[in-house]
């Protein structure tokens, strides 16, 4: 066997000699780091289902530093209240604290109901993200189509209004021809409008929503849960041209015929904290929200609220038989609310 031939072969079983000690080696490092990998995850999110569906499932494009749950009141099921019982002839209800991310009382917050004017969230969340509050917004024939005893702000086809003044009137009078205009002017008509909001609502997570029209008259295909309206009053709270709105107690909307004519048309809030008609319990400041009332939603309130340390609450009752009832059971959610918190 030539010399030449003899050095091949040792180099050979050299590099075979590395080769089984590098193998193993680098697989031991492998699994050494996975296992590393697995107790930091536990540790991580193990303890949070929340935090572990949404590191799972977790939509990227609603990435924003943050697991999207991190700012918000998240409960699996209902959450008990002391000092207030659960009252079977709502539809739902619930109590969110802000401050601390918790929902101090959650009843039927998942099941599918019908928002009725609580509707108007969502579209004018999507008003004041798309829309310039001084764009001048010609009213179209649509407007006509309302029956006497649907609300509106006694808009007239060809007039001329500025989007803001909408706003005012969808949120304080609960104008539905307001959310009809408001609505064309954003997307061209109520259908693309319908659509915008509907995958909005889904990036919000508010998931199970489906809305058809922007005023929220009742369709069998339009609907809503407690915690996604919830979810929409929340991103709607952190505009404060939003809260400035639903805190006054009236508003001037000024209009333009189409002969060009200029007439006033006041409102005031609908929800009886602002108009005076109902005082909140001691020690609690609400600033406004947003009434519905159809005969199938029941009679409706989603309020913002604050403490006398000034901590934010979210407040909500769904299907009350009426709205003295509907005040009665508000008061006492946020007395239960304040009672506990002091105790």
């Amino acid at each position: 066997m030539s010399k030449p031939y003899k050095k091949k072969r040792r180099r050979r079983k050299q590099r075979h000699s590395v080769s089984r000690i590098l193998i193993p080696v680098i697989c031991l490092i492998v699994v050494l780091s996975g296992a590393v990998g697995g107790v930091w995850y536990y540790k991580e999110y193990g303890g949070d289902p929340v935090r572990t569906y949404e590191t799972a499932i977790y939509n990227s494009n609603l990435y924003q530093g943050s697991l999207f749950a991190d700012d918000l009141c998240v409960a699996a099921d209902d959450v008990a209240l002391t000092g207030f019982d659960d009252e079977d002839s709502l539809h739902a209800a619930g109590l969110f604290n802000l401050n601390d991310k918790t929902v101090e009382y959650g009843y039927k917050l998942y099941d599918k109901l019908y928002p009725a004017s609580t509707t108007k969230l969502m579209t004018a969340y999507l008003a004041f993200k798309y829309g310039n509050m001084d764009d001048i917004v010609t009213v179209s024939d649509s407007v006509s189509s309302f029956a006497s005893d649907e609300v509106v702000c006694n808009l007239q086809p060809g007039d001329t209004v500025t989007l803001y003044d909408l706003l005012c009137g969808l949120l304080l009078r609960s104008g539905n021809d307001c959310g009809v205009a408001i609505a064309e002017h954003i997307s061209g008509s109520v259908e693309a409008f319908a659509e915008l909001m509907n995958s909005e609502a889904k990036a919000l997570g508010a998931t199970g929503s489906h809305f058809v029209n922007p005023h929220g008259l009742h369709n069998e295909n339009h609907y809503t849960t407690a915690y996604d309206l919830y979810l929409i009053f929340n991103a709607c709270i952190q505009d404060q041209r939003f809260m400035d709105i639903i805190s006054m107690d009236s508003y001037t909307m000024n209009l333009t015929g189409a002969d060009g004519t200029t007439r006033t048309f006041d409102v005031v809030p609908t929800n009886y904290y602002s108009s005076g008609k109902i005082n909140a319990p001691e020690g609690i400041r609400v600033f406004g929200g947003k009434t519905g009332t159809t005969d199938e939603a029941g009679c409706c309130v989603i309020l913002y609220s604050e403490d006398l340390e000034k901590n934010p609450y979210i407040s909500i009752i769904m299907g009350a038989e009426d709205k003295s009832f509907l005040y009665q059971e508000m008061n006492r959610l946020l007395e239960a609310g304040e009672t506990t918190k002091t105790e």
